[in-house]
């Protein structure tokens, strides 16, 4: 929201919301010591009033020079305590819509009147439904801010895939996927170099770099080509370019300057040893048999997000290669272009939603608010003889922090 009254508006919106949430807290609190019930009180206003305060004043932080990153855990403490209340906001409209319910069966099917009863007509809240609220919007925010601690904790998801038409040659052939560095985001250059040094102790023979390598600018990269120039691999390091890449979420002062931050981030996949992949395909070879892999713009399907993507360009001249693996940074590119279009692609790899950085994996139930927006989103997905994975990304962005999808390293085996 570049519009500072704008910012004024969710204020006052932030007040009103905790207006309500006080008056269930108030209402649960009754029975309190009126000591307890002061402290609760207190505590609960100083934070709620300290939100609204950080609120109105956020649009002029950055005009004062405050730290991007200070910038970013405010504003993530922000959205979790407002989607927090907003949350138990719904338990107590819900435990509201039951007292009016109560109150029209009483007002117009008034019961019998009994001797000495108590005249009062007010309908007491449920503490059920009222503990329940504010239990799990409590919930959500603690998860929240535990999930800061999370943004490094790296995990290596290991897949074996299986194609009857992979030539034999490649059959045993690891491949290390990346995606979604975001560069521009990272605060701790020791804990990335350990997420490097989990990459190379896999000895992969591939390692392939599915986009995103910044956030906006090329300069995000200058403490970090070092850190990443150190992944090798046997048969080489392949990237392609994600949506942040481009620099579209930012104005710049002209589109030559735009250009040369575009064409200076090329040069540092260079620099890197990576071979960034432009629309193109390069063969892969082993044991005198050949495999193709496509890298292409980003391309998506979602929203306005562009479609820089040249299939046609990448494709030709792959015909003759029995196996192909496509790099393409945005999944919804599978279902709406290369499953169509491209059925000789075998293996796609993607990455782009990160998996939202929040959402839960147990072995029978795998959930995320993305999943709204993406029918692909996290893991491996298969139609027909063609697979897609997306890998959940290996760093942050806006939210510095992950709750239930973790940061991630994935290791291919083919078979």
């Amino acid at each position: 929201m570049r519009n500072w009254g704008s910012w004024w508006g969710v204020a006052l919106c932030m007040l009103a919301l905790d207006v309500y949430v006080f008056m269930a807290i108030r209402a649960v609190t009754a029975r309190f010591k009126p000591v307890v019930k002061r402290v609760l009180y207190i505590i609960y206003w100083v934070i709620s009033v300290g939100c609204i305060v950080a609120i109105t004043v956020f649009p002029y932080m950055q005009g004062v020079g405050a730290s991007r990153f200070f910038r970013n855990y405010v504003f993530a403490i922000l959205i979790g305590v407002f989607f927090s209340k907003l949350l138990a906001a719904l338990f107590f409209l819900l435990d509201d819509f039951r007292r009016l319910v109560q109150w029209l069966m009483r007002r117009f099917f008034p019961p019998k009147p009994v001797m000495d009863s108590d005249d009062n007509q007010a309908i007491p809240r449920s503490a059920f439904l009222s503990w329940l609220g504010l239990g799990i919007g409590g919930g959500l925010l603690t998860s929240l801010i535990y999930g800061f601690s999370n943004k490094y904790n790296y995990k290596v998801h290991r897949v074996k895939l299986s194609f009857s038409n992979l030539p034999v040659a490649f059959k045993g052939l690891r491949i290390v996927q990346i995606s979604d560095i975001h560069s521009g985001s990272f605060q701790n250059k020791q804990a990335v170099n350990h997420g490097v040094d989990m990459i190379l102790a896999e000895n992969a023979d591939l390692v392939l770099f599915t986009g995103d390598l910044v956030n906006d600018r090329s300069e995000e990269m200058d403490g970090y080509m070092e850190v990443f120039s150190r992944i090798k691999a046997p048969m080489g390091v392949y990237s392609t370019l994600g949506n942040h890449d481009y620099g579209d979420y930012l104005q710049w002062p002209s589109p030559e300057e735009k250009k040369a931050n575009l064409d200076r981030l090329k040069g540092v996949h260079a620099q890197m040893g990576w071979r960034l992949l432009m629309n193109e395909h390069v063969a892969l070879e082993r044991g005198e048999q050949k495999i193709a892999l496509l890298g292409i713009e980003n391309w998506g399907a979602k929203g306005k997000f562009p479609k820089y993507g040249k299939m046609n360009e990448a494709y030709a001249g792959t015909e003759q290669y029995p196996f192909k693996i496509l790099m393409s940074h945005d999944p919804s590119h599978w279902d709406a272009q290369v499953r169509p279009e491209y059925p000789s692609i075998d293996l796609t790899l993607s990455g782009h939603t990160h998996g939202m950085q929040f959402g839960v994996e147990l072995p029978h139930l795998k959930w995320s608010p993305i999943k709204y927006m993406y029918k692909e989103w996290a893991g491996l997905y298969t139609e027909g003889n063609q697979k897609l994975y997306v890998n959940r990304g290996f760093g942050f962005l806006g939210y510095p922090g992950r709750v239930g999808i973790m940061p991630e390293i994935t290791v291919f085996e083919l078979a």
